[in-house]
């Protein structure tokens, strides 16, 4: 198959992941809140969960077709163009505000799970027990967000009701996103064995920004509805659904070997998760320039891959 075929089916996959998600990520909203669930709950699990299934049908499918690379390297890159080019893009659009509770506990948790992830994959190898460390953790997480339920912050508009169609149509974006995901994985591989790039950096860039699309999506939507609570607990509830529950459930049923370049990204992924945290804490907002900032870092380490 041609680079400019394997292009234009990462390109259409990534519509069919962006829309899958998007009907997912609705569908299980309205679920959550007529439980009565908080936003920042529902953005840290409910929308982060399936925000976060491209990158686990991706690495799932791709640990099984021995592309250990492309597994880890799409849940790295996610996390680094979810922190640097959504966060800070949403900020640049309109500055976020967060709390003590988003950067202690679920930013705290995130840096947690970072330096645990590096070192994990330090020896170039995501094994069985490091798997099962990180889900036991993001089990525990979701059982302290849960059995802690916050109030609701807002009043659920008459659009965003409850309707008797939305477990079909959640099924239906997960056929999507699933469907997609395998297409995405198959043209990415032949894309970088055609072009001379390595899987990791196919993975870390590519693979990572497509499956991004629904967390830039949601984020950006959310900031507009000034549903910050959404906005910031989606992101980084996505990125520990993706280091956690993701890698920690694929490493469980698959070893995943990685590049060294898996290393320098780790430490990248280090850096910006700290820089964020110290964004969040300074006047407890991300402010336009500090959205600048982090696109820019982003930026930097998307030119570093690839040279």
């Amino acid at each position: 198959m041609s680079i400019a075929a394997d292009i234009a089916i990462i390109l259409i996959t990534i519509v069919a992941i962006g829309q899958g998600a998007a009907w997912m990520v609705d569908a299980s909203v309205r679920i959550a809140r007529k439980l009565g669930v908080s936003e920042l709950v529902i953005g840290l699990t409910i929308v982060a969960a399936g925000t976060s299934a491209p990158e686990f049908a991706v690495t799932f499918l791709a640990a099984f077709r021995d592309m250990g690379d492309i597994s880890v390297g799409n849940i790295v890159g996610s996390n680094i163009f979810n922190l640097g080019f959504i966060l800070g893009g949403t900020a640049i659009i309109r500055s976020l505000a967060t709390n003590g509770k988003v950067v202690i506990r679920d930013g705290g948790f995130l840096l947690i799970g970072t330096l645990m992830l590096t070192g994990f994959l330090w020896d170039l190898t995501l094994n069985f027990v490091e798997g099962s460390i990180l889900l036991v953790m993001l089990i525990a997480y979701l059982g302290h967000l849960f059995w802690n339920k916050e109030p609701v912050e807002i009043e659920v508009e008459e659009e965003q009701s409850y309707n008797w169609y939305d477990p079909f149509i959640l099924i239906l974006g997960l056929v999507l996103i699933v469907g997609g995901s395998h297409f995405l994985v198959i043209s990415a591989s032949d894309l970088a064995e055609l072009a001379g790039i390595s899987q990791w950096v196919i993975g870390a860039t590519i693979v990572a920004a497509g499956t991004s699309a629904p967390e830039l999506a949601t984020s950006i939507v959310a900031a507009m509805r000034e549903n910050y609570g959404i906005s910031v607990g989606n992101l980084l509830g996505s990125d520990i659904f993706n280091m956690y529950g993701v890698l920690g459930v694929t490493a469980m049923i698959k070893e995943l070997p990685v590049d060294p370049e898996a290393q320098s990204n780790l430490l990248a992924l280090v850096f910006m998760v700290v820089v964020v945290l110290v964004f969040m804490r300074t006047g407890w907002r991300i402010t336009r320039w500090e959205g600048i900032v982090l696109v820019l870092i982003g930026m930097a380490r998307w030119l570093y891959s690839f040279i």
